[in-house]
């Protein structure tokens, strides 16, 4: 679920590179590409391996990622990136492990009133949305890129993550505790993956980013999906092996149409 999650939100921000260049075809084609990714993939791949419990599996889930990140992961990549002489990456993981550990209490709050009944449950935060332009990395550590992708994959599966446990929330009437989902939803990938994002030079040209599309859509479709249905065959389960048959081709179909607007932009 990690590549489907990490798809859309850079699919999304190359829509937004597109527009920017005028080529609104390409924005369309991204944006579109990104909606599948995460409405019917990543989804569908949720059902498959129960991520959804109730309200307070949910919660309890949340607590212990944002407590690893809060506690262990981020002061981690900080310390290495202000080793190595990346500060603006120390600073900017130094920000995001403190907020994880607000997003921490919060949910440890939210999951008090959902098992008890009383209390209220937090107001949700507010993204501070972070503009991402077009441009190379701004780190120079090896270690220090590989930490900001290893981040980018985390903070775009917890969006994902929160906006199914937001309308599990809603369709159990909890309209509180869905906003507080939506919102620490929208905090980590407007905001946190955002950031991360301009530091690790995500966003290129169109042409760039329409072959960086291509290259991971065509390993989906050629390595990882049929590998994964290979596995789940040999195992006997033949639903999970149907759905990654069923996204391999899907797979093949993005590179093909990244492929043909990369021909037609020349």
């Amino acid at each position: 679920m990690k590549g489907e999650a990490f798809a859309y939100a850079s699919y999304s921000l190359f829509a937004v590179e597109a527009d920017r260049q005028a080529y609104p075809a390409v924005g369309k084609l991204f944006r579109g590409t990104a909606r599948t990714e995460l409405n019917e993939h990543l989804r569908q791949a949720a059902t498959l391996a129960g991520t959804v419990g109730s309200n307070a599996a949910n919660l309890s889930e949340s607590i212990k990622g944002e407590t690893y990140e809060h506690q262990v992961m981020y002061r981690g990549f900080a310390a290495q990136a202000r080793a190595d002489g990346d500060l603006a990456a120390a600073e900017l993981f130094t920000e995001i492990a403190a907020d994880e550990g607000r997003h921490r209490d919060a949910y440890r709050a939210a999951l008090k009133v959902v098992t008890t009944g009383h209390g209220t449950i937090p107001a949700p935060p507010k993204a501070d949305v972070v503009p991402v332009p077009a441009g190379p990395p701004k780190v120079k550590a090896a270690r220090t890129k590989a930490n900001l992708d290893t981040a980018m994959h985390g903070e775009a599966l917890a969006y994902a993550k929160y906006r199914l446990f937001a309308a599990h929330a809603r369709q159990t009437g909890n309209t509180a505790l869905a906003r507080l989902f939506g919102g620490t939803a929208d905090v980590e990938l407007h905001e946190h993956f955002a950031g991360e994002a301009v530091l690790a030079g995500l966003v290129r040209t169109t042409k760039t980013n329409l072959r960086k599309a291509i290259t991971g859509e065509h390993n989906e479709a050629t390595v990882v999906y049929p590998g994964f249905a290979k596995r789940a065959a040999a195992v006997g389960d033949t639903t999970a092996a149907r759905f990654f048959r069923d996204t391999a081709a899907d797979e093949a179909k993005h590179a093909a149409a990244f492929r043909r607007a990369l021909d037609k932009l020349g």
